[in-house]
């Protein structure tokens, strides 16, 4: 995969992190929210990071210390 393309995918995913961090804090505050779906959308949540993660590893040059 080129460079261009991990950086496309490093954004999208950013933004999706960030709608998923929106969404939980929503149903967070709401007074009866559901439990499970709170679950797994914080779930959703540390997968993309995880992939976050993957992808700032490809793009960031080896360092020969």
């Amino acid at each position: 995969m080129d460079t261009e393309a991990l950086r496309v995918e490093l954004a999208q995913l950013r933004q999706e992190h960030r709608d998923l961090d929106v969404a939980v804090e929503a149903l967070a505050a709401t007074s009866n929210h559901d439990a499970l779906q709170l679950q797994r959308l914080k779930k959703k949540k540390l997968l993309i990071k995880d992939r976050i993660m993957v992808l700032e590893d490809q793009l960031r040059p080896d360092i020969i210390a």
